[in-house]
């Protein structure tokens, strides 16, 4: 019954009217596009490494001058290492998950030199590997002592490296509805490698930059030299700080007669915060501009409402003498605000399909889904009713002989 009179009464007030509606479109569009932005950074920052990071620390090491056995220093630092007190085991490979640098390499099922499969990020890894970083095998076996070869070896032409660990993604990829336990991967020349295990996770390390080339890892035996590798240690709960300390300082003495430097040493906690800083600030970013936006509104709402309260004073007084309640003068301005989002709403919908196609031509981001739409506007319309409420409120307040003197 009030929406007739509504109409009216918004004929008459077409510019605060709309702008009342482009406001809320405006709104609508941005608000929902974000969420749905907030809503991937989350993701991508909740994404696991399948590294047990709480308990694992890295280091490091630069030499001046080159010793004359690299692969047996190794060995000695990593041995120094175990002895650490609060370390549970102590492995190095090529390169740890969140680190600047990334290695990827081409994978194929067949020998020879045409198109890869797929492109995955390539793991070295010494003894104790798997354990150390805490992975999960969910098929076949680690590495066997006699697998494992120096990276001399692996610089060869054609490299013997007789097994292959890779993860469940790429396990998915290549081998869909089999078991990828006995087949033959070519990394490296036409020299076959066999999977001899599966483990249930494990990234790239720089998770979700690279997204064309997906998630797909693999880890072969071979043992880094401490020039080329990072030392990863698992400690004891609640001991990362003090190993991370005392390993360090062995290391550095752990060479008589060559300078050694410590290039980096950090928690992978740390290298985890320090990853995901940039998506950290995107979220708060975009948190602040909708909550900025959704203020905004609120206001001139709020503005808007006070303003028309005190132009239909007399119209307010002229229903309350024929019989109008408080509680319909409310409705009335509530209805009229429902009636001004639900336009604006559906507007902004529009316009927030529109900003999605813009990111996805120029970002290369994923088309908006339509969930985020209907949540944008049960938050708008909820808003917006809180908003007037207020000054319908004071509307109905209003006693029919005073809003007649008005």
């Amino acid at each position: 019954m009030d929406i007739l009179p509504i109409l009216v009464t918004l004929k008459r007030h077409k510019t605060a009217a709309s702008l009342i509606v482009l406001q809320m479109a405006l709104t609508c569009a941005i608000v929902c596009n974000a969420l749905f932005l907030i809503s991937q950074r989350i993701d991508r920052i909740g994404q696991p490494s399948g590294l047990d990071e709480d308990r694992l620390v890295m280091l490091q090491i630069a030499s001046v001058a080159r010793t004359g056995n690299e692969e047996a220093q190794t060995q000695t630092d990593l041995q120094t290492l175990r002895e650490v007190p609060g370390v549970q085991s102590a492995t190095i490979v090529n390169q740890v998950v969140y680190a600047p640098a990334s290695t990827y390499t081409s994978v194929r099922t067949q020998p020879g030199e045409g198109e890869p499969n797929l492109v995955a990020s390539n793991y070295y890894a010494a003894e104790n590997a798997i354990a150390t970083m805490g992975l999960r095998l969910i098929a076949g076996r680690d590495f066997a002592p006699g697998e494992f070869v120096g990276t001399a070896a692996a610089n060869e032409e054609n490299p013997v490296i007789p097994a292959i660990l890779i993860n469940k993604e790429m396990a998915q990829q290549l081998f869909p509805g089999e078991s990828p336990l006995g087949k033959s991967l070519y990394v490296y020349g036409n020299v076959p490698h066999q999977v001899v295990g599966v483990v249930e996770r494990l990234t790239s390390t720089t998770p979700g930059a690279n997204l064309d080339l997906g998630q797909s890892s693999l880890i072969l035996p071979i043992r880094p030299s401490y020039r080329g590798g990072v030392f990863l240690l698992r400690t004891e709960p609640g001991q990362r700080e003090a190993v991370l300390k005392a390993a360090a300082e062995k290391l550095l003495h752990n060479s008589p007669g060559a300078k050694r430097l410590v290039r980096q040493q950090q928690l992978l906690t740390d290298l985890r915060s320090a990853y995901y800083r940039q998506d950290r600030s995107m979220i708060q970013l975009l948190a602040a501009v909708c909550v900025a936006l959704l203020v905004v509104t609120a206001f001139g709402i709020i503005g808007l409402g006070s303003f028309w309260v005190q132009q239909r004073t007399r119209m307010i007084g002229t229903r309350r003498a024929l019989g109008a309640t408080r509680g319909q003068i409310l409705r009335y301005f509530q209805t009229e605000n429902l009636l001004l989002s639900t336009i604006g709403i559906a507007l902004g919908m529009a316009g927030a399909y529109g900003i999605s196609l813009l990111l996805m031509r120029q970002y290369e981001l994923p088309p908006l889904p339509a969930v985020y739409l209907p949540v944008g506007a049960v938050v708008l319309w909820g808003l917006g009713q809180l908003a007037v409420l207020a000054p319908a409120r004071r509307a109905a307040a209003l006693p029919p002989v005073v809003a007649l003197r008005g």
